[in-house]
């Protein structure tokens, strides 16, 4: 059957401006750095796909290195904008990163100008586009100038091959360089996507505040640290879970303490309290106040975007709950 979207879909979906920028973003966002890949079936991606661009999600974020194996979720995604979303490009942000290895020799990761060149044009050959909307610097290279890398990021803006630019993972000094080399080039910073959620929080002591001051947007990645923010782990380690797979790194059965499930225990009441599972508040809460653009979210089946979503319907925060919240954390 031919795929036509939701007509309701932008009725669903909250947007955000993206720092001073013209563009919106969903406040929820789907990331095919897992179950999106050459080892996984390509059904259930179509179908998280489908059901996420149903819902209003008009962002897309992959990455040269996302699978596994690498590149195989940039083909997947291809052969969606060849099928099902063929009529709906002008519709959709999508980006894509280069910074980690993807080839040997010194030329294959990083953030030299041959590097970050080399792999867009490899990422757009893969998804069949002539350009993406956004194209990040997936990590700030300590042995390239900075000046190098933000060229790159300038020259591929002026050869039409992406419309923005975007940080991953750099810190407050790196990204405030960044910010005043990019501007003095004319390709002003878009975007930001740093780690971010209850448990990793290092954002707040710097990077958040620069990001404010020069009118760029923030797009978190791992808002339900890779899980642990669920329901999955608030009694034991499920074995399908993320923490089990000796293919997904960050993640190890020995980070998930008894203290730390503790802690989700507590957390998961005052969620209920909310109404809301414990996905949907810390997504609530990492969108708190307004100053993260999105929420950057994975998913392994269909019902965790549908979940995921309807944490848009309850972002309120009321004092005592975040007091309660921030207690928990610094126990």
């Amino acid at each position: 059957m031919v795929y036509q979207a939701n007509s309701e879909r932008y009725t669903q979906m909250k947007y955000n401006r993206t720092g001073r920028s013209g563009i919106k973003l969903p406040a929820i966002s789907l990331g095919l750095w897992n179950n999106f890949g050459g080892t996984d079936t390509y059904e259930n991606g179509r179908a998280m796909l489908r059901k996420a661009f149903d819902l209003g999600i008009t962002h897309f974020d992959l990455a040269n290195n996302y699978g596994p194996p690498p590149g195989s979720a940039e083909e997947m995604f291809g052969t969606m904008l060849k099928t099902d979303f063929a009529p709906y490009r002008d519709e959709m942000i999508i980006s894509t990163k280069a910074g980690y290895k993807m080839w040997n020799g010194p030329y294959g990761e990083w953030g030299s100008k041959k590097y970050l060149v080399s792999s867009l044009d490899q990422s757009l050959k893969r998804m069949g586009l002539d350009y993406v909307d956004i194209f990040y610097s997936h990590r700030p290279d300590p042995e390239t100038p900075l000046e190098e890398t933000m060229a790159a990021l300038d020259l591929i803006v002026r050869q039409g091959k992406a419309l923005y630019v975007g940080l991953s993972n750099y810190n407050a000094e790196q990204t405030a360089a960044a910010i005043a080399i990019l501007n003095q080039l004319g390709t002003p910073l878009l975007i930001h996507q740093p780690k971010y959620s209850m448990l990793e929080r290092w954002i707040e002591n710097g990077l958040q505040d620069v990001l404010d001051d020069n009118g760029v947007g923030s797009i978190a990645f791992c808002p339900l640290a890779q899980g642990l923010l669920t329901s999955k782990y608030l009694t034991n380690i499920p074995s399908d879970s993320r923490a089990m797979k000796a293919t997904i790194p960050f993640l190890n059965e020995k980070d998930i303490t008894s203290e730390l499930i503790g802690k989700l225990q507590q957390l998961n009441a005052i969620a209920a309290e909310r109404g809301q599972s414990l996905a949907q508040m810390s997504l609530a809460w990492a969108l708190r106040g307004g100053r993260l653009t999105s929420a950057l979210i994975g998913a392994s089946r269909v019902s965790q975007i549908e979940e995921n979503v309807a944490a848009l319907n309850n972002l309120d925060f009321s004092t005592e709950e975040l007091t309660a919240i921030d207690q928990i954390l610094r126990s």
